[in-house]
């Protein structure tokens, strides 16, 4: 069996750790094989996405977890580039963000996002989620296989 790809957008290098952490822990949890690859800012993101430059042999995610507020280009753009593509689009975007403006909640799901969640601020509540996350998309959810 393959391992499930996460692709983690983030440009807070503390957030990527903990994600990470709490990603592999759920893995060990539920012995799925779950590889995780992580990028700073947008334009890593979409080059990542679409495989490009130092990213071109890299292996689509199943699910992208994306900041909204990043720099070079922000997630909004980001989201809205990846759903415009008909390849892309059919990965899952979680929305993992530290707003919990409507209008960032609204504008997201209207630009494609899967599912918006706020980062918690406590560490346990922050590895739950994760791991809410982790057992939902590849533990519950179909998730369409590359090429398909």
């Amino acid at each position: 069996m393959n391992p499930q790809e996460v692709l983690l957008v983030d440009d807070n290098p503390a957030d990527i750790t903990l994600a990470s952490e709490a990603l592999a822990e759920s893995k060990r949890q539920s012995r799925r094989q779950i590889k995780i690859s992580s990028v700073g800012d947008g334009a890593q993101a979409v080059d990542f996405l679409f495989r490009r430059g130092k990213y071109a042999n890299q292996v689509r995610p199943n699910l992208v977890i994306l900041d909204l507020n990043l720099p070079k280009k922000d997630g909004r753009a980001v989201l809205k580039e990846l759903k415009a593509d008909a390849e892309l689009r059919k990965i899952p975007v979680v929305i993992f963000s530290s707003s919990q403006a409507n209008d960032d909640v609204l504008g997201s799901y209207q630009l494609g996002a899967n599912c918006y969640v706020s980062k918690p601020v406590s560490l346990k509540a922050y590895f739950a989620v994760l791991q809410s996350l982790e057992e939902f998309w590849f533990g519950l959810a179909s998730l369409p296989r590359e090429g398909e």
